[in-house]
Order: C-alpha cells, then sequence, then structure tokens
C-alpha cells in the first residue's frame, strides 16, 4: 500500500547528493499517491504549497456518496510536525467533532517525520471507510455506532442529506 521507508530512503539520497531544493516540507506534495476517490485543491493558488485542500468522496461504507473536504495547513518545521487538518465539511462522525477537529492518531501522539501528506490522506480515507468509535472526538455519534449500528447508518444518511441529527442540522454533502 503505502511503503514509507522507501520515500524516506529517497529523501536521504536526495540530501546526500545535494539535490533537494531546500523546500523539503514541501517534496511529498509532488510524490502523493492518492486514492481515485481523493483529491487536492491549492486555493491560494500553486505557489502556496503549504496551505491546500484534500476532498474525500468514499465509495463504500456508511460514508459512501458524500463529499468531505479537509483543509491542511503544513508548518515551516514539517515533517518534524504534521499539518494541522480540520474537516471544513460539518459532518456526522464518531471521530470529527462539529467543530471540524479530527481524531486521528497520526496527527498527534503518533507523528513521525517518517509519516508524510500522503499517510495523513489514507487514514482520513480510512476513518471514512471504517470509523471508530473507541477513539472518539463525537461521542454521541461514537454511541450509536456502538450500540445500535444501523441507527448510526440511518443518522449518517440523514446528516449527508442535508437534515437534523437530534439537535444539529447538518448541511447536504451528497
Amino acid at each position: 500500500m503505502i511503503n514509507l521507508f522507501k520515500v524516506k530512503q529517497k529523501q536521504r539520497a536526495e540530501n546526500a547528493h545535494g539535490t533537494t531544493t531546500g523546500k523539503k516540507q514541501t517534496a511529498d506534495i509532488g510524490e502523493l499517491n492518492l486514492p481515485k476517490s481523493c483529491n487536492i485543491s491549492f486555493p491560494n493558488g500553486k505557489d502556496d504549497l503549504m496551505n491546500f485542500e484534500v476532498t474525500i468522496r468514499p465509495d463504500e461504507g456508511y460514508y459512501a456518496g458524500g463529499t468531505f473536504t479537509f483543509s491542511f495547513q503544513v508548518p515551516p518545521v514539517y515533517p518534524h510536525e504534521p499539518p494541522k487538518v480540520k474537516c471544513k465539511t460539518k459532518v456526522y462522525h464518531p471521530n470529527i467533532d462539529l467543530e471540524g477537529n479530527v481524531c486521528l492518531n497520526i496527527l498527534r501522539e503518533d507523528w513521525k517525520p517518517v509519516l508524510n501528506i500522503n499517510t495523513i490522506i489514507y487514514g482520513l480515507f480510512h476513518l471514512y471507510t471504517q470509523p471508530n468509535h473507541e477513539d472518539p472526538l463525537n461521542h454521541d455519534a461514537a454511541a450509536v455506532l456502538r450500540d445500535n449500528p444501523k441507527l448510526f447508518e440511518s443518522n449518517v444518511r440523514r446528516a449527508m442529506a442535508g437534515g437534523y441529527v437530534g439537535q444539529t442540522l447538518f448541511p447536504r454533502c451528497m
């Protein structure tokens, strides 16, 4: 799937031969190998590679048919610190809260400089194909997923169609 060590070896080889441009933090943008249901865009233009958006359109699971956009802000010290990632699409999801914060371990305590943007995108994609009720940001959604998967599926469909789940109105994202 993703050969992280091969990417890191290539970066080390380039550094040893002096072939890098000094913009190490943008090196993996050109090497992205996105799933077919993911797109990247640069709202500030191609000159600002440190801020971009990734759109995920899951083709399986509870969120199939939805469109979800994430903003990425890559810090100057990348890859020693992970990018700041926010979900711009309001979504009923156990691992994404209503403010767009994302609960993905590699964006927090499990980040290592060997990881890259591609790894994060695959991690986000995985959250949509297999949401995790064991490490939630949205505890209500997590409890419904754990206790009543059929109701969870119904809530996801209602939210994606632009409806209410409880007291919260979700914009249409299908």
